[in-house]
């Protein structure tokens, strides 16, 4: 199949490339890091130069994977003159709590097919085709999008119409984001109270405190490599700032979000934006 691609970057590299892999024709276009866009290209993928040359491949499936609900609206509008009524969206962008239906209702006035499926993992597990996905869609649509999502999903979940995803998605954030920023505090105060951090993690691996963050940061922070969560700090306050909002009113989550995305608006403020937020064990 002919399939567009919209935001090939740290995750939607892994997940172009595996698209290549399962022999579907990929068209893409370039964005600000040109470093994915050149590998893809070099594995197989056709770069377009605009939006209209992209939409005009005789698509059957477009994807967006791009940082947020604005620049996914933006694209939306762009594009949505130009696809065919026949092909369908599969959005994997993670979007705050009303964005995909905003984004369903641009396509779905020009009567195009449109699926949810933000994911679980990074850009290591969009490598290897082991991404969890997310799904929010009519059955009608999920059952079109299943060859694809089968491409880069180990599991995916339907959790009902468009909007179920997205809401699913940021409280697995919550937890995800919480877990690993917890991880990070604990390695700096081990730091501070001289505790041998070989120890503590062989110790917090044996109890309830164990999680793929411990294992993930840990693992790399033994190595002296301070890399092993590749989140970036803008998106994990992006994120938060979604998820808090949505949250608004349960009271002791409100407060919890609203907290955490205070220390990655501390950390942008001083610089540290574009830093995985495991490196800012290193940051005062």
């Amino acid at each position: 199949m002919n399939i567009g691609f919209i935001g090939v970057g740290h995750m939607g590299y892994g997940i172009a490339k595996n698209l290549l892999k399962n022999n579907h024709n990929l068209f893409v276009i370039a964005n600000k890091n040109r470093k994915p866009i050149d590998k893809i290209v070099s594995e197989g993928a056709t770069e377009s130069k605009t939006y209209e040359d992209l939409c005009n491949s005789n698509l059957d499936v477009m994807f967006l994977c791009v940082t947020n609900t604005p620049i996914a609206k933006l694209i939306s509008e762009k594009i949505s003159n130009f696809l065919p009524k026949t092909i369908l969206i599969i959005d994997i962008t993670t979007h705050n709590q009303n964005g995909s239906i905003e984004v369903e209702n641009i396509f779905k006035s020009r009567e195009i097919s449109y699926l949810e499926c933000p994911v679980m993992g990074g850009p290591v597990q969009a490598e290897e085709g082991i991404l969890g996905g997310i799904v929010g869609a009519s059955k009608e649509n999920l059952k079109k999008a299943e060859p694809y999502l089968k491409c880069f999903c180990k599991e995916y979940f339907h959790f009902g119409e468009v909007g179920s995803g997205a809401k699913s998605k940021l409280l697995n954030n919550f937890l995800s984001i919480g877990t690993a920023t917890y991880v990070i505090e604990l390695i700096k105060c081990a730091e501070k109270l001289n505790i041998d951090l070989k120890k503590l993690f062989a110790v917090a691996k044996l109890g309830s405190g164990n999680s793929a963050a411990l294992n993930r940061i840990f693992d790399k922070v033994l190595e002296n490599d301070y890399t092993g969560f590749r989140f970036s700090t803008s998106n994990t306050h992006k994120d938060l700032t979604y998820i808090r909002d949505m949250l608004k009113g349960i009271d002791n989550a409100e407060k919890l979000a609203d907290l955490t995305k205070s220390f990655y608006k501390e950390a942008i403020d001083k610089g540290y934006g574009d830093l995985f937020i495991s490196e800012l064990i290193k940051k005062k």
